[in-house]
């Protein structure tokens, strides 16, 4: 997105309000509705839903942790939350930037389910540091 738009965003200062906090909302219901929405998915407790989000000049990455009691791993429900919290902040910027883009939607760790722990071997930021040049 383009930098007045962060600059929008980070000021609360976009005609449709509070996106970052109206974006984690949406991520949060996303996240408990997950098996509603992916075909093959199957319903579990979802415990706690974090989605948080960090500004850049020219973008905003989200990120989202979701932990359950069940015997499965919740990274599906976390995919969901991050894509639909993008997806909220798309729709409440578009009418100042139509240039935004929704980027790349990764796992970086999981743990828990029969597959235990797994985690991405590129740190986390490094994967968008070197898409970006930085």
């Amino acid at each position: 997105m383009s930098a007045s738009t962060t600059a929008s965003v980070a000021a609360n200062a976009t005609n449709k309000g509070d996106v970052l906090a109206t974006a984690r909302v949406a991520g949060i219901q996303a996240a408990k509705n997950a098996a509603s929405l992916l075909p093959m998915s199957h319903l579990v407790l979802v415990g706690n839903v974090y989605v948080n989000f960090a500004i850049a000049d020219t973008y905003i990455d989200v990120e989202a942790s979701v932990d359950t009691v069940d015997r499965t791993g919740v990274e599906m429900e976390a995919l969901t939350a991050v894509t639909m919290a993008a997806l909220t902040i798309y729709d409440m910027c578009k009418s100042i930037d139509r240039t935004m883009t929704i980027g790349e939607v990764a796992l970086w760790e999981k743990s828990g389910g029969r597959s235990g722990t797994w985690r991405r071997e590129e740190a986390l930021g490094e994967a968008h540091e070197k898409k970006n040049g930085q």
